[in-house]
């Protein structure tokens, strides 16, 4: 067994010293006390524009943008990108699933950290066709995680279809380029007409992604090398996952977003640690891909139809498995636990206000040093589901194809 590369320490001790020193120093409370009432002005003053776009309100526009949201949402992200695994484009489908979830904890921790309000409704008029858009707009503002989910991703994508094709006509990068840019621009409005974000919400989102996205450009080569032949990587990333846990801010009134980031950093531990394991069977570049010889449409249609289920019936497992074995742990650890939704012969008899509280609020410095009641083993069961279902992905789904030939 190898050493440890000091690099690895290093940014694991680095993120466990940020944690120590941003809740002794309660740095959230004050970023939040210097920007939020200036985001929330904005908010203010951006009323007027939403409103002069929702006078051209329309029951086919509602339809449309609504669609369109739904198209950028992260549970379509998680619904298509098992697709784009076995489809045979490994590469693109493992840097979309960890830049997806770079952007869910970035986004959702600045959110998170502003706690700035969505606009006002009323005089807003605010739509939320969908369950999903529903548990969106009880999130904070600041930034549009659509909007900068659709930059990122669309801006890789890109990218990574020019490097793919290796293209040098300029008319054809530059149709690509205004492509993303349109549906980037049509993202935003939708976002405004639909009454879910203010306009500063929308250009921070645009701005944060931007930003994401150059670093990503510059680093996604380094990080899939990591990930494909790295040293250590499993355990590396594990110990990442469970930090990242911590290194979440306390929203001023608990949302949605720390759910999310949990569940999309247990798919990131899981598609990591799959794709370490099985690189060299069946993620390497010269795999199979859709629409050639060797995977035809019908054939592909067949791995969807064995895969899905598959991972549906892994995911029902993994939280099984963890609502059964997490308790245990547990309590051999002498560590009280509750749980606010998944177990509930665990449920605290006390305020769900105080459950959330548990649950959000300055982990590492609840654990060392205020010593709360009990910790919600929510958290623990939704990183295990989601990690079982992403390992499923590019492991076990990946075994069944080849024993089966598809």
């Amino acid at each position: 067994m190898g050493s440890i590369p000091g690099w690895q320490v290093g940014l694991l001790c680095g993120i466990v010293s940020w944690i120590a020193i941003s809740s002794i120093l309660n740095l959230t409370q004050k970023i939040r006390s210097l920007t939020q009432p200036w985001v929330s002005r904005h908010v203010i003053s951006g009323t007027p524009i939403a409103l002069r776009i929702q006078k051209y309100h329309h029951g086919s526009l509602d339809a449309f943008f609504s669609g369109l949201s739904c198209v950028v949402s992260v549970p379509f992200y998680t619904a298509f990108l098992p697709l784009l695994f076995w489809s045979g484009h490994g590469k693109l489908a493992r840097q979309m699933t960890l830049l997806m979830a770079f952007c869910d904890y970035l986004g959702n921790t600045v959110k998170d950290v502003v706690s700035a309000p969505r606009p006002s409704c009323p005089p807003v008029r605010r739509v939320t066709a969908t369950e999903d858009e529903k548990e969106n707009a009880m999130e904070y503002g600041m930034p549009s995680s659509h909007t900068l989910n659709t930059v990122c991703l669309s801006g890789y994508l890109l990218h990574y279809i020019v490097t793919y094709t290796q293209s040098t006509d300029a008319s054809m990068q530059f149709a690509g380029f205004a492509i993303v840019c349109l549906f980037v621009g049509l993202i935003g409005l939708g976002r405004i007409y639909l009454g879910m974000h203010s306009l500063i919400d929308i250009i921070a989102g645009l701005a944060f992604g931007l930003a994401i996205l150059a670093f990503w450009l510059t680093f996604h080569e380094y990080i899939d090398n990591f990930v494909i032949s790295g040293q250590n990587v499993t355990s590396f990333w594990a110990a990442l996952s469970f930090l990242l846990l911590f290194a979440y801010p306390t929203p001023e009134i608990p949302t949605p977003s720390f759910e999310y980031h949990t569940a999309f950093n247990g798919v990131a531990l899981g598609i990591v640690s799959g794709v370490q394991q099985t690189y060299h069977q069946f993620h390497h570049e010269n795999v199979v891909r859709v629409f050639t010889p060797q995977l035809t449409l019908p054939g592909f249609v067949g791995r969807i139809l064995v895969g899905i289920p598959t991972i549906l019936v892994v995911k029902f497992c993994s939280k099984a498995l963890a609502k059964w074995s997490l308790p245990i742990v547990a309590n051999t650890l002498g560590l009280p636990i509750k749980s606010t939704s998944y177990i509930p012969a665990l449920t605290a008899s006390s305020s769900g206000e105080k459950s959330d509280e548990v649950k959000q609020s300055g982990y590492l410095q609840k654990l060392f040093f205020s010593q709360p009641a009990s910790f919600d083993v929510d958290t623990g069961i939704r990183l295990l589901q989601y990690a079982g279902l992403a390992w499923s992905v590019v492991d076990l789904v990946p075994s069944l194809f080849s024993h089966l030939s598809l």
